[in-house]
């Protein structure tokens, strides 16, 4: 099937998909952080403060989800999405009215449970089940809306702090949540059959089977995912965590930093589809080891830059990572363990990345209060994403014959 046809025929699900990975923007770190400034010295908070107070409410929403996320294995996302809707709304609210520095990671909770936590979720796990031979393409165009997001969110939203008080911003943030209740609801108006529920051998997983939860967590590939797993979430949240630090130190401005997005999100969005057409073609086994390499090199480069030339260079592979880290380990769980249990198993493994997103601010907070410049840090991150790129192969490799007995 063309692009064309397949958009034609799919575009309600899909654009019900683009607008949910786009609202998860109001609790995802690239928007968070644009307003670290205001909120540290609102709350006189150093940089260490500031990532651990990130890192307990982002902490406790990875918690949160291991238990929230399997409830889409029992409800449809035309009525859970509204509902997290409504609670996002009322956390970017939150974050507008707080007077006291003590309440900082409750809205944190909030923020990172309703946005990157549940909405993207409830986008991933939706694109799993409905589509099959296609699911590559079909989370490829569901993510557009996090690289919309993540494009034009921090861009706009740094230019308005020029002219509006930072509080004003985040209830307009709620006024644009609590605006796409009706826009889902209209696009979900007949929401597609999840495919999944059928007994299909398409959607079976390793060992032509449907995994569980339990025998999921109980199965060796799943451990040599996590390093995996925690890699990109730790420290492409850390980066864009730190933005306002990292322009100082790289001596730019702000604005300019953050201009430099637009040019990381149409590599980002090119790198997913080119991804998902890999995805429907040689299949996850094939593709997963490979993803995390041009990591290494844009953590070097960021180390290394003295200038902003050096910096887009690392942005650029930061985004062929974060491109294809979007799309493939989301189709590796149905892959490798099958659609039944979807829900639950990733719901585990989005517990996991939101984790590393709360490790990943408070590590490097830290370590920037202990003298360890961010630049080092840089250096550091290269080398883990090089160990866990080399416990992914191996675990893949090692699982790839139990594969082949699903097909």
């Amino acid at each position: 099937m063309s692009i064309l046809l397949f958009l034609r025929d799919n575009a309600p699900w899909l654009g019900a998909g683009v607008l949910l990975t786009f609202l998860s923007s109001f609790g995802q770190t690239y928007f968070i952080s644009v307003f670290a400034g205001e909120i540290r010295e609102v709350f006189a908070l150093s940089h260490g403060q500031w990532g651990g107070i990130y890192t307990l409410g982002t902490t406790a929403s990875a918690l949160a989800m291991v238990f929230a996320g399997g409830l889409t294995d029992r409800f449809r996302v035309r009525v859970l999405a509204p509902l997290v809707l409504v609670l996002m709304t009322g956390a970017c609210l939150s974050m507008a009215l707080n007077p006291v520095w003590w309440l900082l990671p409750v809205v944190i909770f909030a923020l990172r449970f309703t946005g990157q936590g549940m909405m993207s979720h409830l986008a991933v796990v939706a694109m799993a089940r409905w589509f099959i031979a296609s699911r590559g393409r079909a989370l490829s165009i569901a993510s557009l809306g996090n690289a919309i997001g993540e494009s034009l969110m921090p861009l706009i939203f740094v230019s308005l702090l020029i002219v509006y008080d930072w509080r004003m911003l985040w209830v307009l943030a709620a006024v644009i949540a609590i605006i796409g209740i009706p826009l889902l609801l209209l696009l979900l108006r007949r929401e597609r059959t999840p495919q999944s529920w059928a007994q299909s051998s398409q959607s079976l997983g390793m060992d032509g089977r449907h995994w569980t939860r339990a025998q999921t967590l109980r199965h060796f590939l799943f451990w040599f995912m996590v390093p995996a797993l925690l890699g990109p979430a730790s420290f492409n949240t850390a980066f864009f965590f730190h933005q306002v630090h990292i322009a100082e130190v790289k001596q730019i401005a702000h604005v300019e930093l953050v201009a430099m997005f637009p040019v990381y999100t149409a590599v980002v969005i090119g790198a997913m589809f080119l991804s998902g057409i890999a995805l429907d073609r040689f299949g996850t086994g094939r593709v997963l080891p490979f993803i995390q390499l041009p990591m290494i090199v844009g953590f070097l480069l960021f180390a290394m830059s003295d200038g902003p030339i050096v910096l887009l260079a690392g942005f650029a592979f930061l985004a062929l990572t974060t491109g294809a880290n979007s799309i493939v380990p989301n189709a590796f769980w149905a892959e490798f363990y099958g659609t039944a249990n979807i829900g639950r198993i990733k719901a585990m493994a989005t517990a996991i990345m939101v984790f590393g997103t709360a490790m990943g601010p408070g590590i490097t907070g830290v370590g920037l209060d202990m003298g360890m410049g961010i630049e080092t840090q840089f250096a550091i991150i290269a080398g883990y994403f090089a160990f866990s790129t080399l416990m992914m192969t191996i675990g893949v490799v090692r699982a790839r014959p139990s594969l082949a007995l699903a097909s």
